[in-house]
């Protein structure tokens, strides 16, 4: 009975936030975007929504396996619009939030009484806190170029702290995560467009990557490219336990895991121990993809497994070895081209199914000149997670998370296709 109640309170509350949050648009959008540039110093990534009352433009660090949206309230936030989730309201429910809080101060935007909380982290230094939810106007932007206002979009107010460590002038962090209020699933019930987002990363600051939420096949790329005819799938694997800094018992993690169970470079199989491959019941193990993480980082067996092979091919390739340059570990002369080092296979399961990080995707360029380092990180004996795909494996590559069907569809690098993540084509994005 208590199930059923349980179940019967979230379909409400997904009703009441699709009611709440109807579109101003003329349009219903059926693919939203966001553009997403690199930041040189921090190697971070970035996007901007506009929000509040008046509209203001508000920087964020993407974060594909965070729970949802949040910004500083402690600084500057002035909007008419913004209204606190009351205890127990459907918003609460639909946030999953079991707390509420009080606030002795003047009310404001994070300090209000009777309202429930989440906690905001800045998941790359890992420090979090406890927030107001909150709702306010959002406006994102359709592919087709008309903007699509959601009037009540929730969030969670975090602190100025919460900051540091996230590049110039950003205000927060833009979640994607596997929860009801990540941005993906609140847009998905707002305007009733299918469950899922498609990041494609861009490699250097002096163009935009994207996000697409939704789908209606508007991913055009230069020479009639069809980016479609060359995804491959697996399957998107659930980490029952939280791999988040705070966390309530019994939580599952928000991020988005893949199965992998091999790795091979050049073709040829490394010996790895397979059982840190595997998520165990406490949730440590396991592959998971994160744009806070600049560079692949893998358990140190791994590392020194993958490290060692990856030296041996390239030796056969003529490729000469170098004093290293931290933070890397294995670094060569730059003269052999990009594409001529050696490949490095994740293998998802059979061997027909595999991501291949070629050499714009595993070597890293340093300042000191005519140097290139294998850009993955030795990420201890006992990380939470074993293998974590960072931002720079991901550049290029076009990642369609499927949220309804639990599938990640990727292609290869586009780099193969002459092409990159900066070349789509819509209209009127800024």
């Amino acid at each position: 009975m208590a199930s059923q109640h349980h179940e019967l309170l979230l379909l409400l509350s997904s009703l009441l936030l699709s009611i709440l949050s109807i579109s101003s648009s003329t349009k219903s959008p059926e693919t939203l975007v966001l553009p997403v540039k690199k930041d040189a110093t921090t190697l971070q990534y970035l996007t901007g929504i506009h929000q509040r009352t008046p509209l203001v433009p508000v920087k964020l660090v993407v974060d594909i396996g965070s729970r949802f949206l949040w910004v500083d309230c402690d600084k500057n936030y002035v909007s008419s619009s913004y209204r606190p989730a009351e205890c127990n309201s459907a918003e609460c429910s639909l946030a999953e939030s079991s707390t509420c809080g009080t606030c002795n101060d003047t009310p404001r935007p994070g300090c209000n009484n009777n309202t429930c909380g989440l906690f905001p982290e800045n998941t790359i230094t890992r420090v979090g806190t406890s927030g107001d939810v909150i709702n306010d106007v959002v406006v994102f932007r359709s592919v087709h170029g008309y903007s699509a206002t959601v009037p009540h979009f929730l969030f969670t107010c975090g602190s100025t702290f919460l900051l540091e460590g996230l590049a110039n002038g950003v205000q927060g962090m833009a979640g994607f995560g596997r929860t009801r209020v990540a941005i993906p699933n609140q847009l998905s019930s707002v305007f009733n467009i299918h469950p899922q987002f498609a990041l494609c990363l861009f490699s250097s600051p002096s163009s935009n990557g994207f996000i697409f939420v939704g789908n209606d096949g508007t991913y055009n790329l230069p020479g009639g490219i069809d980016i479609s005819r060359s995804l491959m799938r697996t399957p998107l694997i659930i980490n029952p336990v939280s791999t988040s800094g705070i966390s309530v018992e019994g939580e599952a993690s928000s991020e988005y895991f893949i199965g992998v169970s091999s790795i091979k470079i050049d073709g040829k199989a490394v010996n790895l121990n397979t059982t840190l491959l595997s998520i165990d019941e406490s949730g440590v193990g396991g592959t998971k993809l994160s744009t806070v993480t600049p560079f692949t980082t893998l358990e140190t067996s791994i590392y020194k497994s993958v490290t060692k092979a990856f030296v041996k091919a390239a030796k056969a390739k003529k490729m000469k070895s170098v004093t290293a340059v931290a933070p890397f570990k294995t670094c060569f002369s730059s003269g052999v081209g990009t594409f001529d080092v050696p490949s490095i296979d994740l293998v998802l399961g059979s061997d027909e199914v595999y991501w291949r990080v070629i050499g714009a995707n595993s070597m890293v360029e340093v300042k000191e000149k005519g140097v290139v380092c294998l850009g993955l990180m030795d990420g201890g004996l006992n990380p939470q997670t074993s293998i974590v795909i960072g931002g720079h494996q991901m550049e290029n590559h076009f990642l369609q998370f499927d949220l309804a069907t639990s599938i990640l569809w990727f292609s290869p690098s586009l780099l193969l296709q002459e092409t990159t993540c900066a070349e789509f084509q819509f209209r009127d994005v800024a």
